[in-house]
């Protein structure tokens, strides 16, 4: 018996949507503001995925310019149809205004098409659905036609869709406002077609403590859907906020080569308390069918941290190495930028064997695109570093790591040049406030910086080369600023390298020799 650990997905990878082509899985989430957009991933087994891209990897398809945090790119669903993939979602503003659009691709490795913007789609969360008579549907959220009966009550609603024009056609239909009304928040609609009938399956009660996944099933596309009387299918609201795995929702239903089911669903890890760093990450359960409704993880119903795994082969995909050395052409997949970049302040080639980031006068405490590569955490309790070769030249020019759950809160272990003196600094940033942890007068033009975090115990150390010992900058600081709980939003903590000039041109740089990030035993 083979057994497989959840998350499969660990880190921020929220919203998982999953299609199989033969004998080949694919799975993409959500991204908000990070650029690039919706990662996508391969796997043969379910459990081991590989990162193969990300769907919206040029700026002409994702205009990120100034985009408040947790705004972006919010859950996207990925189909597949006659030799064709399909990823649908949401653009949400800073006025919180939807755009929804969807792109194609031959390869689901890229490229993808530029977007195809849909008028008169409200409403968040699409998904398309193709039907046996060769029809599609779109199916999303959306404030019902007769009002809102009660706090963020919302009506899932379908529309047949013209793919080849781009255009939604005919009339829409509200088939469904869940099981749950006054839990409000349906969303997340996916519609299927399983034996005779249709199911549609969505979230309802938010995307925190409360989520839940309910569905209901009709004869017709267009209902009426009924729904089902053992709903919600999966929740763990009821299990407590001390439970080791909250807020479970958002789910994607997928048949297996051999007929069996699984559900692909997001959840959080609290740690040190209800507090969740790591945001919202990708988790698998099994799916039994009774009496025409699925039963998710017979006998249990909940999510487990350690379950039996699919009925496939096992794949392994070779891991991803503890220590990056920028000797590759092109950045690996696992580093981000923060909205789209729209200059190329990053380079692999100005100095071969370094990733050399350009100070901007752009800080990392403002919603822009600052001077960033950063990275998901993944674990609970990790390890990272970095080697920095950098000599800070007039005052406010800094480089260093930062970990950040968005611009107002994080840690920054930076150095730079403060007030005619060079120094290493430790800062926190709550609610936008600056506080100075520590500091130490250093001058030299290569030196390691290191974060340790055991659970929410986070401490800070700095070297001038790996032949001396680690010295300590701060112990033992409180690392709950970086969960979802204290700073809002729906991302999950990030760490990486930035360089800034703040607020002064520079024609300085700051060059990063290596970057490693392991897991540490919690």
């Amino acid at each position: 018996m083979t057994m497989f650990r959840n998350p499969i997905l660990p880190g921020f990878y929220p919203d998982p949507s999953a299609i199989r082509v033969g004998e080949d899985y694919y799975l993409v989430t959500s991204s908000f503001e990070f650029y690039p957009g919706v990662p996508i991933f391969h796997s043969l087994d379910l459990v081991n995925w590989r990162q193969i891209g990300h769907v919206l990897d040029r700026p002409s398809q994702l205009n990120l310019d100034g985009i408040l945090p947790s705004r972006g790119i919010w859950a996207p669903t990925i189909r597949y149809h006659q030799g064709k993939f399909y990823m649908i979602t949401t653009l949400v503003d800073n006025k919180k205004d939807t755009h929804n659009f969807y792109v194609t691709a031959e390869d689901p490795a890229g490229s993808w098409t530029d977007p195809i913007w849909l008028e008169d789609a409200p409403g968040i969360d699409p998904s398309l659905f193709f039907d046996d008579d060769g029809k599609v549907y779109y199916t999303g959220n959306r404030v019902p036609p007769e009002g809102q009966q009660y706090p963020k009550h919302m009506d899932i609603w379908l529309q047949e869709i013209d793919l080849e024009s781009g255009k939604l056609v005919g009339s829409k239909s509200s088939i469904w406002q869940g099981a749950l009304k006054v839990a409000h928040a349906q969303e997340s609609p996916h519609l299927y077609k399983i034996g005779a009938w249709y199911y549609i399956m969505i979230a309802e009660g938010g995307t925190g403590h409360t989520h839940a996944i309910t569905i209901a099933r009709s004869k017709s596309v267009t209902g009426p859907f009924e729904g089902y009387k053992g709903n919600p299918i999966l929740s763990h609201r009821h299990l407590g906020r001390d439970y080791p795995i909250v807020n479970v929702g958002h789910g994607e239903l997928i048949e297996t080569q051999k007929g069996d089911w699984w559900m692909l669903c997001l959840a959080s890890r609290p740690y040190g308390g209800y507090y969740r760093n790591l945001g919202r990450e990708t988790f698998l359960t099994p799916v039994k069918w009774e009496a025409e409704w699925p039963v998710v993880n017979p006998g249990k119903g909940v999510l487990e941290q350690v379950a039996e795994a699919p009925d496939l082969p096992e794949t392994l995909w070779p891991v991803c190495p503890i220590r990056d050395d920028f000797e590759d052409s092109q950045l690996s997949l696992i580093w981000n930028f923060i909205r789209t970049p729209r200059e190329e302040f990053w380079s692999l080639s100005e100095r071969p064997g370094c990733l050399r980031l350009k100070l901007k006068p752009i800080s990392i405490v403002e919603n822009l695109n600052p001077s960033f590569v950063g990275r998901r955490q993944q674990h609970l309790s990790f390890r990272a570093a970095t080697q920095l070769i950098y000599a800070p030249s007039k005052n406010g020019e800094v480089a260093g790591i930062v970990l950040l759950q968005n611009a107002d809160y994080q840690f920054r272990l930076e150095y730079g040049r403060y007030e005619g003196e060079d120094q290493i600094r430790l800062m926190e940033r709550i609610a936008g406030i600056e506080r100075l942890l520590a500091a130490r007068a250093f001058n030299s033009e290569r030196i390691q910086l290191k974060v340790e975090a055991h659970e929410q115990n986070y401490s800070f150390y700095f070297r001038s080369n790996e032949n001396e010992a680690w010295t300590i900058l701060l112990e033992n600081t409180d690392g709950r600023l970086l969960s979802t709980d204290l700073a809002g939003g729906f991302t999950g903590a990030y760490m990486g390298m930035y360089a800034s000039s703040q607020g002064s041109s520079s024609d300085n740089h700051a060059d990063f020799d290596w970057f490693s990030y392991e897991e540490l035993e919690s």
